[in-house]
């Protein structure tokens, strides 16, 4: 990336992509969005429609394609983990070029899975703590205070821009880390909110022994891992967090839609397998959601 502007797709302009992709589009940068016909025809007439308390009410123009038919600069993927393999047929490795692919997906196993697709140093892991919805093809509602990322990577211009556009981000060393920081919060978050189909004030306050249960065992699971991770620390962000927040996969069940159980619960799971740790509550947390979800 040498000149002002970069060249950016959002495979998946969802709520994550649709809200990164309409700051990007707005700060004058190029933004090629990639999604299904239905998707692209609205994005293409109607712009990415964005509401946020924090970065105000806007509506940007954007491309939009089916598929990505040139290089660009970074390829930002930021689709759901249940859709990624069929998803990533959007993103040919032939048309990529040399611009880097960073997925900012939930769980771990997608960063192995892109880099077997993709040359391995191009693909830099990330990760992002928002809240942010699609609530309607080319329309996201952001309703957190935060839209933090974490890149693993040193792309010290990248960060530029993204901060430039009005993103927190963090630039990281240890990916590994980074990956399970995200997911030592993320995983009690989605499992308890979405089996007690609560947000987080009522699962802190009303469930705080579960919570402290299985902050315990996943945290464990976690530093066998290699990350720093403890459990007080992440019960602090969960008690700073605001009271109406809802996971992604808690609105997902909401709407009827596939749950991400495979990549957050299983992900935990088998590293625990791995590292012989005990995981009761959270694999009765995992069952009990397999037992009840549309597709794990």
């Amino acid at each position: 990336m040498t000149s002002t502007t970069m060249r950016v797709a959002v495979l998946g302009p969802g709520g994550v992509g649709g809200l990164i992709g309409g700051l990007l589009a707005r700060d004058g940068h190029r933004v090629i969005c990639l999604a299904g016909e239905e998707t692209t025809a609205v994005l293409r007439r109607d712009g990415l429609r964005v509401r946020s308390a924090r970065y105000g009410d806007f509506t940007t123009p954007v491309e939009a394609d089916t598929s990505l038919r040139e290089p660009v600069d970074v390829t930002l993927v930021t689709v759901k983990q249940t859709t990624l393999p069929a998803a990533v047929d959007r993103v040919p490795p032939q048309v990529l070029g040399d611009g880097v692919v960073v997925p900012l997906l939930n769980g771990l196993d997608h960063v192995a899975a892109l880099r077997r697709r993709y040359p391995t140093g191009q693909v830099v892991a990330g990760t992002i703590r928002v809240e942010a919805t699609r609530t309607a093809p080319g329309r996201i509602a952001h309703t957190s205070p935060f839209a933090a990322l974490e890149l693993a990577a040193p792309l010290v211009d990248l960060a530029s821009r993204l901060r430039h556009a009005g993103l927190d981000v963090t630039l990281r060393t240890d990916e590994s880390a980074m990956l399970w920081d995200k997911l030592s919060f993320l995983a009690p978050f989605a499992l308890l909110t979405t089996r007690h189909q609560a947000a987080v004030g009522v699962i802190r306050d009303q469930r705080r022994s579960e919570l402290l249960a299985v902050l315990d065992e996943i945290t464990a699971v976690a530093r066998a891992a290699g990350a720093p991770v403890t459990a007080e620390a992440v019960l602090s962000f969960f008690d700073r967090a605001p009271e109406t927040m809802k996971s992604s996969m808690q609105r997902d069940a909401e709407n009827g839609h596939p749950i991400e159980l495979d990549a957050i619960g299983g992900a935990v799971l088998r590293a625990a397998a791995t590292h012989g740790i005990e995981t009761p509550m959270t694999a009765r947390l995992v069952a009990e959601l397999a037992s009840t979800a549309i597709d794990v």
